[in-house]
């Protein structure tokens, strides 16, 4: 039996992994100013008592709950706990709705389920071309819901859907990921600065 020839590798390695992280940060600047923003202004809509919703595939799903989990816990300092809710890890909605509805509802169903006018999605996507990302894009901003794209090199259909990309201009999906997580955690910082900036958080007394 004759075996067919090996494909090529296109995923990068060793040195070239790290030399396409290096170029990417690079150019990363603008991405850091935007990250800053996200945080104050997801500061000011969790602080008013608004909601923050994430989401992603795969990977990107990884981080979105990395992101819930660092506003409902904590991301360096003690600070109140703030409503964020990952849309991925939903499982039994997930389920639920891949069986009755077609695919792209995924997130698009959850987000009509939870968003109230002035609350915030952020959505993550490598590509920016992920359907059920795409479609709650969409639907968010049908109901008032910002929505902030984490992608990969612009134009693609889910920058254009949003109010705010965060691109990170790289063609390897690798290195996008990894300056997400970056930029991840430069809103979470500016997100920490906002609230604090009030003063230490009132504790409430157990009785």
């Amino acid at each position: 039996m004759s075996l067919a020839p090996a494909q090529p590798c296109t995923a990068l390695r060793g040195q070239e992994h790290v030399a396409a992280l290096t170029a990417a940060v690079s150019r990363f600047g603008g991405c850091i100013r935007t990250a800053d923003a996200w945080g104050a202004h997801i500061a000011d809509v969790l602080t008013a008592r608004g909601r923050l919703l994430v989401a992603g595939n795969g990977g990107s799903a990884a981080q979105a709950q990395h992101l819930t989990a660092e506003l409902v816990g904590r991301y360096r300092d003690d600070r109140p706990p703030y409503s964020a809710i990952c849309l991925s890890a939903e499982t039994s909605s997930l389920t639920a709705i891949m069986n009755d509805y077609p695919p792209e509802e995924l997130f698009a169903r959850q987000v009509e389920a939870h968003g109230r006018p002035g609350d915030v999605l952020v959505l993550l996507s490598t590509s920016g071309r992920s359907p059920n990302a795409v479609t709650a894009a969409r639907r968010a901003r049908t109901l008032g819901v910002t929505v902030f794209a984490f992608t990969g090199p612009t134009p693609n259909p889910l920058a254009d859907e949003a109010d705010d990309v965060l691109a990170v201009d790289s063609p390897w999906g690798a290195t996008v990921q990894e300056l997400h997580l970056v930029a991840l955690h430069l809103v979470c910082a500016s997100f920490d600065a906002a609230v604090m900036s009030a003063g230490p958080p009132v504790r409430a007394v157990r009785r």
